[in-house]
């Protein structure tokens, strides 16, 4: 009864749409607006040979996609688990607090994202500002120190990247932390009583109570990162995707998202595989 919501919701919404999706696929479509429908003429795999050898930004886009979920995805549920364990402390204005971290998730919504990515004066205002601010900035002075230093090197980039992605990984770490909120607080007080009078820091306390206890959360928070980046509005995959839609070829935007899709599907299989192994479960 739980999950029947959603298996009606499926099987009545979504189910079809991606039957039709997986037949366009593998075919070329064309419209006949005579009786106002699709005619799908078979190509076997044509699309996905086009999509994958063919295509000249499908796979570039495939892979900074996956790279960027790569990056973000665990620096997401380390800063939500971090600032969920911050949270949950006893502090004057603590719920206020909680309420100022919940605000990307409606600053993120769908309407104002596209308010501040969509809006002609405000992409001005920014590149204004970035030109402004590049030679004195701090990870304008960062970068310039760890390339001099370092090199064009591996772990540099990624060390830049981490830096410039703050803001990204601030704000889509909202949601994560609330459900690190929700664990924290089902933890019985009595646990963190008996490490006290045994004499635990709060470093052990943390690591043989609090991160086992919320293990399960860090799987949730791990695949639900995972989805969430897949399917952000201003993902440069998924829009370039729908610019074959609006286009009409239907077949072959069709081959690229069940690609995309598919690969996303891996990952999250991977990553439950993995962590899964790692969750204890408090009984």
């Amino acid at each position: 009864m739980f999950i029947s919501p959603f298996l009606i919701g499926f099987l009545c919404f979504i189910l079809g749409p991606m039957i039709t999706t997986a037949r366009m696929s593998f075919s070329s479509v064309s419209i006949d607006a005579a009786n106002s429908r699709f005619v799908l003429e078979p190509v076997e795999t044509a699309n996905y040979l086009r999509a994958l050898t063919v295509d000249a930004n499908f796979n570039r886009l495939l892979t900074e996609s996956l790279e960027g979920m790569a990056l973000q995805v665990p620096l997401v549920t380390i800063v939500s688990l971090f600032l969920a364990v911050m949270l949950n402390r006893v502090f004057p204005g603590r719920g206020a607090v909680r309420a100022i971290f919940f605000l990307p998730v409606i600053l993120t919504s769908g309407i104002i994202l596209k308010m501040e990515t969509g809006n002609a004066m405000l992409a001005s205002m920014e590149d204004v500002q970035n030109a402004a601010v590049s030679s004195t900035s701090i990870t304008g002075y960062l970068e310039t120190l760890l390339t001099g230093a370092f090199g064009e090197v591996p772990l540099v980039q990624t060390i830049l990247s981490m830096v410039n992605k703050l803001y990204d990984i601030v704000i889509a770490s909202s949601i994560q932390t609330v459900i690190f909120l929700s664990g924290l607080q089902a933890i019985p007080g009595s646990l963190y009583e008996s490490a006290k009078i045994e004499g635990c820091t709060s470093w052990e306390t943390f690591w043989k109570i609090t991160f086992p206890m919320v293990s399960p959360l860090i799987l949730v928070n791990w695949i639900y990162g995972i989805v969430d980046y897949a399917m952000r509005s201003d993902n440069k995959l998924i829009t370039y995707i729908e610019t074959f839609r609006q286009a009409l070829d239907y077949g072959f935007a069709s081959a690229m998202s069940l690609i995309y899709s598919l690969s996303v599907v891996l990952i999250v299989g991977i990553s439950y595989l993995i962590i899964s192994r790692m969750v204890y479960y408090y009984d």
